[in-house]
């Protein structure tokens, strides 16, 4: 280990990009509508064309901490408009993949990340963290001891338990041959890099921490392909302690720096957040359907002005 992880996040300005992105609304999330929808194809070859939205509400817990969680995913019907509640599954199987909001968010708030993972072709449980949602206190001592880390794992657990429950709408639509994904920002991607390492979940295959921190060493349970996201001038989730997690994870893994940005533009408001969108879901193409198209993407997603491209993609296939 080459520096001293931090122990401490400021309480008082982690919040700000997730408040500030719950004024765009979940409505808002997309660039722009998309017409047509296509059919998942499993065996290597993500959709191709975007999907409507659904989403479903569980009150689930984990013990004494109450898990509200959403789960959006593919739905029937025309692309391009907000999320509709409790919509037709569309036809195919897709992959899970778990998204974790930063302190002070919500999956409304993160729709930027959300809804384009769910219009791509996967099923995407976002649970209401109890202790740092909007609303609540902030306790960032939850991220720290593991209770976010552990709340996604149940998280992840119920929602693959739909997948084998008879006559729920998502009974054998699950495709987890290729494992499940996680990503999150902030106080989120800190909780998706907890889940590589201090309280590792084995059945995480692909990841996307965004403006995260060094969580601990790395478990040699965990077997995933990990994208860290950061702004270079982040100064509230240090820059080099992504680094430092990054150095210590082995490949396959890469590294998209914004230079000259901080803990959020890239997503809300910023001039590359078409790039990191692209980045970040052909990481979960390639992740979890196994789509080497979209892995061959990847450098010309991130190739514009302002951001810097590192990847060590390991053995192809």
């Amino acid at each position: 280990m080459t520096m001293r992880r931090r122990t401490l996040l400021s309480l008082g300005l982690a919040g700000t990009a997730a408040a500030g992105a719950s004024a765009l609304g979940i409505g808002q999330a997309l660039a722009g509508p998309r017409p047509g929808h296509g059919r998942p194809r499993q065996g290597g070859t993500a959709p191709t064309d975007p999907f409507a939205v659904g989403v479903r509400e569980f009150q689930w817990n984990r013990g004494d901490r109450r898990l509200v969680t959403r789960v959006f995913y593919p739905a029937t019907g025309a692309a391009g408009g907000g999320p509709v509640r409790d919509a037709p599954l569309a036809d195919g199987v897709f992959p899970v993949c778990e998204f974790s909001h930063g302190l002070g968010g919500s999956p409304e708030s993160y729709g930027a990340l959300v809804l384009p993972l769910a219009e791509a072709g996967f099923i995407v449980p976002a649970p209401v963290f109890p202790t740092t949602s909007g609303g609540t206190e902030g306790n960032v001592g939850d991220v720290y001891n593991g209770n976010q880390s552990k709340d996604v794992s149940e998280v992840i657990s119920r929602t693959l338990a739909l997948n084998d429950t008879a006559g729920d709408p998502f009974a054998g639509r699950m495709a987890l041959d290729a494992g499940v994904g996680a990503a999150g920002h902030s106080l989120g991607g800190m909780t998706t890099h907890g889940l590589l390492s201090a309280w590792p979940d084995p059945r995480i295959t692909a990841a996307v921490p965004f403006a995260c921190i060094d969580m601990g060493d790395p478990s040699p349970d965990v077997k995933a392909k990990v994208l860290f996201v950061h702004g270079d001038q982040d100064t509230l989730t240090h820059f080099d302690l992504a680094r430092q997690a990054y150095a210590e994870l082995p490949a396959p893994k890469a590294f998209m720096t914004h230079t000259g940005v901080g803990h959020h533009e890239y997503i809300w408001g910023g001039p590359n957040t078409g790039a990191t969108l692209e980045t970040y879901l052909d990481w979960m193409r390639w992740g979890l359907y196994g789509d080497t198209a979209a892995r061959d993407r990847l450098a010309d997603d991130a190739a514009v002005p302002g951001v810097v491209w590192e990847a060590d993609l390991g053995v192809r296939g």
